[in-house]
């Protein structure tokens, strides 16, 4: 038991490393309250007895969020707030950047992940056959999970997916009765846009069977069966040759030794002069290591099983060793903390019925884990790349002249 001598020490210590002005405030199990600021707090931390002083004393994401997660503390605040504080205690020199190196340790020690057809399923079901009810309470009437695109910044979230989605098909050049590819195609807005508007004929491909159960009705309602097909397959058994290819928030779950691979299955599957686009995060360390603090090691064990983010670098090369010649890249990395922001917000504003629709373990993952990509976009832990390509080696008057096309 901590001992009224210890507990005084343990303050003293947590004041000593912490900034000094934090909106935190720390209730103990005997009722005492630490302010770390004059202001009121925007965060309380409830602590239900001496064994989960451990949490603080050295502080990380992946410690902070797991004991939130698992219930061995109390976290009261709106999610920003609470990750701006937990980047703060983290920060603090406790542990000194945890998280750094960390992938670089497991390339070391050869702990990439092995990413099978099964294991690589297994994943993507977990992240998104929660229900569709439970992502339709926070997305865009759409559904669309990625980043958004705003022109101006000001644009409500449906106006903005929608934007992203033609972004990307305008990018592409799109014509009527071309053959599109989309890997990873979500709830199908990508397909049904292509179809509808630009009169495309396209495949979809996804791992999660709620995805395509409801990509599928969507399609069926839209009256777009002979345009749209939507699939329950990996993209390592896709078959044929399609002269538009997109892949849309969906390579970040590849794996960073298989983007090669990767990539050269979109360039057998593309055929001679089409144009692919890859839309992904990555991560900004040059050495395709975690974020730092801990907050990878929080994402991999809770949130995406499997996922792992390479930097731009590591990706362009990926391209060119899979058979594509990089065309154009574009930076969304302001879009997408917006975007998480917004979801945020949604989330929050809906957390009652939300709590109806899932266990207060996943409520309280994905509580910190939306907020906390706003946080990682922002502060340019994490970013977002817009990649064109075509194949490798193609003439040089299948180029476009410049990037007007793009934009209406």
């Amino acid at each position: 038991m901590f001992d009224q001598i210890k507990l005084s020490a343990w303050q003293s210590g947590l004041r000593g490393k912490l900034p000094l002005s934090l909106p935190l405030r720390v209730e103990l199990w005997n009722g005492e309250r630490i302010d770390l600021s004059s202001d009121p707090p925007r965060v309380t931390i409830r602590i239900p007895g001496p064994a989960a002083l451990r949490y603080l004393r050295s502080p990380s994401l992946y410690s902070l969020g797991r004991a939130y997660v698992e219930g061995a503390i109390e976290v009261m605040g709106r999610a920003a707030d609470i990750i701006a504080v937990g980047n703060a205690l983290a920060a603090s020199g406790a542990i000194d950047g945890a998280g750094k190196g960390r992938g670089r340790l497991a390339d070391a020690l050869g702990l990439r992940k092995n990413h099978t057809r099964e294991s690589d399923r297994d994943a993507i079901r977990y992240h998104y056959d929660v229900s569709n009810e439970f992502y339709a309470v926070w997305l865009d009437p759409g559904m669309v999970y990625s980043c958004a695109y705003f022109e101006r910044g000001d644009e409500d979230l449906a106006t903005a997916q929608t934007a992203k989605i033609d972004h990307i098909l305008r990018k592409i050049d799109l014509r009527p009765g071309q053959a599109l590819l989309d890997i990873g195609c979500g709830w199908g807005a990508l397909v049904l846009r292509a179809a509808d508007k630009f009169g495309a004929r396209c495949v979809g491909i996804t791992l999660s069977e709620n995805q395509a159960a409801l990509a599928r009705e969507r399609v069926a309602r839209a009256g777009l069966q002979d345009r749209v097909e939507i699939r329950l397959q990996d993209y390592r058994d896709v078959d044929g040759h399609f002269e538009r290819i997109t892949s849309v928030g969906m390579f970040e779950h590849v794996g960073v030794r298989h983007l090669k691979d990767y990539f050269s299955q979109v360039a057998r599957l593309l055929a001679p002069g089409g144009v692919a686009m890859n839309h992904g995060i990555t991560t900004t360390d040059v050495d395709n290591g975690a974020t730092p603090y801990g907050g990878g090691q929080f994402i991999d064990e809770y949130v995406f099983p499997q996922g792992e983010l390479a930097h731009l670098a590591t990706v362009v090369r990926a391209m060119q060793e899979g058979g594509l010649e990089v065309r154009d890249v574009e930076n969304l990395r302001r879009h997408y903390a917006h975007t998480c922001a917004l979801w945020t917000d949604n989330f929050e504003s809906n957390a009652t019925h939300i709590r109806t629709l899932t266990d207060p373990k996943r409520f309280r993952i994905w509580h910190v884990y939306l907020a906390g990509c706003a946080y990682a976009f922002a502060h340019d832990r994490i970013s977002l790349y817009q990649i064109v390509c075509g194949k490798a080696g193609s003439d040089v008057g299948q180029l476009p002249w410049s990037r007007r096309y793009m934009y209406p």
